[in-house]
Parts: C-alpha cells; sequence; structure tokens
C-alpha cells in the first residue's frame, strides 16, 4: 500500500509516496538514485549496505521504508560537505582503506556512527566496533589505521566534526 513518507536525506527534506515496506536500499539506489549505498548479501550481515538512521548505523537492506518517517538519513553521498571529503574519507585514501571500494560506503557510515559516539575510542573499540563489516580484499587492519588516524585528527582540530 502506498503512504506518503516524510523524512530528512543528507540534511535536505524527502517525501516520497510509495510503499512503506520497501527496503530503503531500493528506495535509495532506485527511487532516488542515490547509489554509493551498496547491495552485498541483502541479509544484512556484509555491511555494505550501512547509512545512519537517527544518527545510529542501520543496515538498508533490512529496513523498512517505514522505519525512517520523520528520521535524519545520513548516505555516503552526505558525508563530504561543501565539496571537502570527510576526515574519515580523507583517511580512508591516506591509508589504503579503499581498495576494490564496494565495502568503503558502508565502512565509512559506520565509522562515522561509531565516532558520533566515542570521538576517542580505543584501538580495541573501533576493531570491536567494525568487526561485522565484510572486506573481501582484506584492508581491515588499513580501514582501522584511518578511523585511528581521522578520530586523531578530528580531536585535535577545533571545530572538526564527527
Amino acid at each position: 500500500m502506498k503512504t506518503l513518507i516524510r523524512f530528512g536525506l543528507n540534511g535536505r527534506p524527502t517525501t516520497l509516496d510509495t510503499d512503506d515496506e520497501r527496503m530503503l536500499l531500493w528506495v535509495l539506489r532506485t527511487d532516488l538514485e542515490l547509489t554509493g549505498t551498496k547491495y552485498g548479501c541483502g541479509t544484512g550481515l556484509c555491511g555494505a549496505c550501512t547509512v545512519m538512521v537517527g544518527g545510529k548505523a542501520v543496515r538498508s537492506c533490512l529496513t523498512p521504508l517505514r522505519q525512517v518517517k520523520n528520521q535524519e538519513v545520513l548516505t555516503i553521498e552526505g558525508l563530504a560537505r561543501e565539496g571537502r571529503l570527510h576526515p574519515l574519507q580523507q583517511a580512508f585514501i591516506d591509508h589504503g582503506g579503499v581498495q576494490c571500494g564496494y565495502c568503503t560506503s558502508g565502512m565509512l557510515m559506520n565509522a562515522h556512527a561509531l565516532l558520533l559516539k566515542d570521538q576517542k575510542p580505543s584501538h580495541a573499540a573501533i576493531v570491536a566496533g567494525m568487526e561485522h563489516h565484510l572486506c573481501r580484499c582484506g584492508a581491515h587492519q588499513r580501514i582501522v589505521e584511518a578511523i585511528e588516524s581521522a578520530s586523531r585528527q578530528m580531536a585535535d582540530s577545533p571545530g572538526a566534526r564527527p
């Protein structure tokens, strides 16, 4: 059944008239043409589809659109601002945390949520927080290093945002 759904998307108000049981992943990719969020496993295990809803990382392949009603959704397309990469994005590049790039958007969104909860997480907290994201290229160590680096950089920069 079609339903009018309103939510924020990357800082902009969005209204859709669609089936509220559709998964957020397909609404983002198909209806809104935001293809940075990837389809990986479709069962919430790999993390490639991770976006943020209300400041928390969620698997968009398992999130019905009705759950984002009146919430703020942040996708990889909204992480950079004013033409500048987010410090996490730059750190992933600087530390080789991107290889094939398929898992990268989900990793970045999960790392962003992690840093919103704890701006200075320990190495162990980062490893634990990223544990359920799969990278077929094996860049996990470089991804952890990138998150550590971004965390330090944001802590050292007044006005930096997580």
